[in-house]
């Protein structure tokens, strides 16, 4: 960290959201030195994003949460808007996202990408996480049914990184936002009853192409 004062501060803690905007900020960081941010973890287990001072930055008392100190300290909450944000106000060189101007087409598949996941394989994750790890009751239909639509989430991604190895951009792709948002999330299949990803190889191979970075890495130990 820079003993400046930093860009940013980033409140979260070690969930797929998380994650998400914690990677980055370690790939923007390893792109561009001078970006500089303070991370700081929220204690989820104590409610801490439920208190008044969370609350004034995120009135729906989630995280990720970033306050801009570039922008009049301006709160920013949501993993997407967050990472758009990020590359859209920092990464003026495309690393991991495209030119709307120049290159329309990669960039709303990024966008394509980055919702999907964002109300479709994220939520759909959550709650299946829920039913099978923190639900006070068992509920088999519940399990079922979301068990059965993140899987076929999956088979959506499956078909979607055929002959791919990142989801948005010319040839065999870019890794971008899109990716940071989705591989964060089928990352924790194993945490919500999906043991194998053998019937989704290009998925499986996709996973651990992202996993990789080293930058992925340093955000997933940043929270830890």
């Amino acid at each position: 960290m820079s003993d400046s004062k930093p860009s940013v501060t980033l409140y979260s803690a070690p969930t797929p959201n998380g994650f998400c905007a914690s990677i980055i900020f370690e790939e923007l960081k390893a792109i561009y030195p001078s970006i500089s941010y303070t991370p700081v973890k929220v204690n989820m287990s104590q409610n801490e994003q439920k208190e008044p001072w969370f609350l004034k930055l995120n009135p729906n008392g989630r995280i990720p949460v970033i306050v801009d100190h570039t922008n009049c300290d301006l709160p920013i909450f949501e993993s997407s808007a967050i990472a758009l944000y990020m590359v859209q106000k920092y990464d003026k060189d495309f690393h991991l996202w495209f030119d709307p101007s120049s290159d329309p087409t990669s960039y709303g598949q990024m966008l394509q990408w980055t919702f999907f996941t964002h109300g479709g394989v994220g939520p759909m994750t959550g709650q299946l996480a829920h039913f099978v790890r923190y639900a006070t009751e068992d509920i088999p239909y519940a399990k079922t049914r979301y068990l059965d639509e993140t899987k076929r989430l999956y088979g959506v991604l499956e078909t979607g990184l055929q002959n791919r190895d990142f989801l948005a951009g010319p040839g065999r792709g870019k890794y971008s936002v899109a990716d940071i948002k989705t591989f964060t999330w089928v990352g924790v299949h194993e945490r919500v009853g999906i043991e194998s990803l053998g019937e989704f190889p290009n998925l499986k191979a996709y996973l651990q192409r992202c996993r990789a970075r080293d930058a992925v890495q340093a955000g997933y130990k940043l929270l830890q």
